[in-house]
């Protein structure tokens, strides 16, 4: 896959119209979302969609009438969205449990089980808070992925609920609200760690990568930089686990990551030292800006499902944003086959270290 056909939009038909969809976004063909589309019922006059991706659940609650906003946090699901809701729903980039209390009939949500618990947890509140008293809940989700606990918790949030569907193991609830829902609590949390011969302290929000700790694929990334590393971009950078130990050593720092929750955690931790954007993979960027240094930790998973298109898109990017003389520094789980992607673009690539997973490093001649 080239950057460009990563990059490209493609419409993709749905009962009663279409959608666009593209690469590292959520939605497509996943029966959670395709559940919910089809069952879900109208009720009052507005509608909240908490985790949208391409927009299955959002274009449904349109086709019923409702007045709808749609709420989400990856880059390129926004992108799906504002191409094809851009005059009809109001679409929200932020944190789903940091919505206007008190403000819509509905709200319908796709249990983000792969987030972790808490992430689910301040999303239930988040929906619970957006309701009007008497408003409805509709979530769907996996029993395989904590939906009777999740389903329970809503119940204590909102009250009176029911499971209006089983297919296989996925579940369909709707609740009604029917007490006042709790405050929000303190949602940061930050932990301190040693590497690199420096106490570096984070901070970060629930549902980001390696969130409490620094995971052993960038510790071992980390200890394979030159020490000048120069202009860096670290794309897919996180909560900048791999950006903020070279705060000092680099000449810049830009910081790419899809995530919202996780941009914001970049920016609490590197501050004005560095350039964070929300991005899909490289499309925040100016035309034509390069860097000396590239590093990045992809991820592979997008809905829990392993996929290595976004990952590939990395690479293509690493390339096309790489200076001439310059070095994109990788890591992967060992089972990954990165090694053709990078030596299909670069002139040389090398294994600099194998263990837990494995960094690598391809050289732009």
């Amino acid at each position: 896959m080239t950057l460009a056909e990563y990059h490209s939009l493609r419409k993709t038909p749905v009962p009663g119209g279409y959608l666009y969809t593209k690469a590292g976004a959520r939605g497509l063909a996943d029966p959670a979302y395709e559940l919910l589309a089809q069952h879900l019922e109208p009720h009052g006059e507005s509608a909240l969609d908490l985790n949208p991706g391409i927009g299955l659940v959002t274009h449904a609650l349109r086709q019923r009438g409702l007045d709808t906003q749609a709420l989400e946090t990856s880059r390129a699901s926004l992108r799906c969205l504002e191409a094809i809701f851009a005059d009809s729903v109001r679409l929200t980039r932020g944190l789903p449990w940091e919505t206007e209390p008190d403000s819509t009939d509905l709200v319908a949500l796709v249990l983000p089980a792969n987030r972790g618990t808490r992430y689910v947890e301040l999303s239930l509140l988040g929906a619970a808070r957006a309701l009007r008293m008497g408003g409805r809940l509709w979530i769907a989700g996996s029993k395989d992925k904590g939906f009777e606990h999740y389903f329970k918790l809503a119940q204590e949030l909102l009250g009176f609920g029911l499971l209006v569907k089983r297919d296989g193991a996925l579940r369909l609830a709707v609740l009604e609200k029917e007490k006042p829902a709790p405050d929000l609590p303190a949602v940061w949390q930050s932990f301190t760690c040693h590497i690199q011969g420096q106490t570096l302290h984070f901070t970060y929000l629930p549902g980001v990568f390696s969130g409490g700790h620094i995971d052993s694929g960038s510790a071992m990334l980390l200890r394979v930089l030159p020490e000048q590393p120069g202009h860096v971009l670290d794309i897919g950078g996180g909560y900048g686990a791999l950006s903020r130990p070279l705060v000092g050593r680099a000449q810049s720092l830009t910081l790419l990551e899809d995530d919202w929750p996780s941009v914001l955690s970049a920016r609490q931790n590197l501050g004005e030292k560095a350039t964070v954007l929300h991005s899909d993979v490289d499309e925040a960027l100016t035309p034509g800006q390069t860097f000396s240094t590239i590093i990045s930790n992809p991820p592979f998973h997008v809905g829990g499902l392993v996929v290595l298109e976004t990952a590939t898109a990395f690479v293509e990017a690493a390339y096309a944003r790489l200076e001439r003389g310059g070095n994109f520094y990788l890591v992967a789980n060992r089972f990954l086959p990165y090694e053709p992607l990078l030596e299909a673009r670069f002139t040389s690539v090398r294994t600099l270290a194998v263990d837990s997973h494995k960094v690598m490093q391809a050289r732009k001649d």
